[in-house]
């Protein structure tokens, strides 16, 4: 595959290079993959910048404005629309009396997921048969999810609830990249998505958190309280419309924060490291050990899925182009010292089911660390080539964007195949 990576990129090369002075046919090349062209045609440029049309795609490629857009009628209507809907799915349980506890518990992932996917594959304009099959799909996640056995107690039900916001997000994934599920690219503009969306819902809370403030005391000031009625129907409206909302800002300005979620993964990814390195020590001297403690177990595994994800952001978040040797190094670095964390996390797993024998809550543990560990181990081999060859971190971004789905089989395993080979306990 790593060689099919190549060689497309080094075909699309070529091809901008023959046909740089056909505007026809490099529209078309363009409109046929935007992300390959546009990185290929950037490393690129500095040998054809005789051309005149190759300004002309210089600009265009890489043209930001600092004015706002606000999209088009139809986008604006469809975000009051999906953003009032998913306020009212948050308010089932209180319009028609369902226990809280039950329905947020299997039902929270469907407030913001379906519309956003609706969103996305009106966007790509995706045949109606991928949009069936993710309609039935979804119908289908929100029957088994809500006739399984009510019983709290039950691992497998607890899982199924906290791995279903993951499979809804791979169906998600699956309209963001459009009819060719193959294209490795549109994966990648997938993670930088998320990143981006992470970074704009933030700053939208925050802003959200500074109006909530300001109007109670302004009310409080007359004599209102409504403290009550704001946060029982403002925040919860609020906070459910805020990754629709911040979608909508990441699409129609990506000049806002496409370059945001880079420089923060540029910041913290060494933070991490010292602070990964620093803890591994502590721990050393602590006397405390997963091996044993169970609830320092679940904090590693989290803290391992958190480094995890700071890696695939920052790979994701810059091109090739715009990283420096001494970043690559760094990321590499911080893979190694996550490879051994990682590492001690599923011995400690291993160590645990002789002892105490298999359960769901072992097992998902141990299936989710041996597939980090296996895309931690490809990831570390890309960091490391690219140390040495820059063009090697494309390489390291399309071997985290073809796992995914390998993600995305094991959250099925997990929500519709553990809770019957387990016997729903």
């Amino acid at each position: 595959m790593n060689n099919n990576i190549t060689k497309n990129s080094y075909e699309m090369r070529n091809a901008i290079l023959n046909l740089i002075d056909d505007p026809k046919q490099l529209e078309k090349l363009y409109r046929d993959n935007k992300s390959t062209f546009r990185n290929e045609f950037n490393l690129i440029y500095n040998d054809i910048r005789d051309h005149k049309i190759a300004d002309f795609w210089k600009e265009r490629l890489n043209y930001e404005t600092s004015e706002l857009s606000w999209g088009t009628v139809n986008e604006f209507i469809f975000v009051i629309f999906a953003s009032l809907l998913a306020g009212l799915i948050a308010k089932i349980p209180e319009i028609a009396g369902f226990d809280e506890e039950y329905f947020y518990q299997r039902n929270i992932g469907f407030i913001v997921f379906p519309l956003l996917t609706i969103f996305f594959g009106w966007k790509n304009n995706l045949s109606n048969g991928r949009i069936a099959i993710a309609s039935v799909v979804t119908l289908c996640s929100v029957i088994f999810i809500n006739l399984l056995p009510d019983n709290n107690l039950s691992d497998t039900l607890i899982l199924s609830c906290m791995h279903l916001p993951l499979f809804l997000w791979a169906v998600l994934g699956s309209t963001f990249v459009g009819d060719n599920l193959k294209d490795l690219h549109k994966r990648i503009d997938f993670l930088k998505y998320n990143g981006d969306l992470v970074v704009i819902s933030a700053l939208i809370a925050i802003s959200g958190g500074i109006l909530t403030g300001i109007t109670i005391g302004l009310f409080s000031l007359i004599n209102f309280n409504i403290e009550e009625f704001y946060f029982k129907y403002i925040v919860i409206m609020g906070l459910s419309a805020v990754p629709i909302v911040g979608t909508y800002i990441i699409q129609t300005n990506p000049q806002l924060v496409n370059k945001v979620s880079p420089l923060i993964a540029k910041i913290f990814s060494p933070l991490v490291l010292v602070t990964l390195i620093i803890y591994l020590i502590a721990m050393i001297y602590s006397g405390k050990d997963p091996y044993n403690d169970r609830e320092f177990l679940v904090i590693f595994n989290a803290l391992l899925i958190g480094v995890m994800a700071i890696i695939l952001f920052s790979v994701a978040g810059t091109s090739k182009t715009e990283r420096t040797r001494a970043e690559s190094v760094i990321l590499f670095t911080l893979s190694v010292v996550t490879i051994i964390v990682n590492s001690i996390a599923l011995s400690a797993i291993l160590f645990r089911i002789p002892e105490w024998g298999i359960t769901p809550n072992r097992m998902a543990v141990l299936g989710g660390n041996i597939l980090i560990l296996g895309n931690l181990l490809i990831v570390s081999y890309r960091l490391f080539r690219s140390i040495k060859q820059a063009d090697q971190i494309e390489l390291v971004e399309k071997s985290i964007a073809s796992y995914l789905p390998v993600y995305a089989i094991w959250t099925i395993i997990v929500i519709f195949i553990f809770p019957f080979v387990f016997g729903f306990r």
